[in-house]
C-alpha cells in the first residue's frame, strides 16, 4: 500500500476554481482501479493551503493513474492557480491496524 500526503499552496483569489478542479479529480480518480482513497481538502487556519490524501493499492495503480487523461487536464489546469510551496510524498506502509 502507499500513501500520498502532503500540502501545496494556491492564490486564494482563484481558491473556488482551485477546489472545482480538484473535485473533478477527485470524483474520477476514486474510480480508478488500486484507489482507495484520493482527497484534497482545505486548510481550515490558511485560505492558500490545500491539503492531499492519497491511498493507493500499488505502485502499478499509482503509475497507471498518472497516465488517466482526468490528470492531463488537471495538470494543465493547476498552474492557472498560482501553485508553489509543494510538499508532497510517497509513503510505503507494510501493515495497517487500529491506532489503540
Amino acid at each position: 500500500m502507499l500513501i500520498i500526503a502532503g500540502t501545496f499552496r494556491i492564490d486564494p483569489a482563484h481558491r473556488d476554481a482551485a477546489f472545482a478542479a480538484a473535485s473533478e479529480m477527485m470524483a474520477e480518480t476514486v474510480k480508478e482501479k488500486g484507489c482507495e482513497a484520493y482527497v484534497f481538502s482545505a486548510d481550515l487556519s490558511d485560505p492558500s493551503r490545500i491539503h492531499l490524501f492519497e491511498r493507493w493499492e500499488s505502485q502499478g495503480a499509482l503509475e497507471a493513474h498518472f497516465a488517466t487523461p482526468h490528470m492531463a487536464r488537471f495538470q494543465a489546469t493547476i498552474p492557472k492557480f498560482g501553485p508553489k510551496d509543494f510538499s508532497v510524498q510517497k509513503y510505503t506502509i507494510s501493515g495497517v491496524g487500529p491506532v489503540r
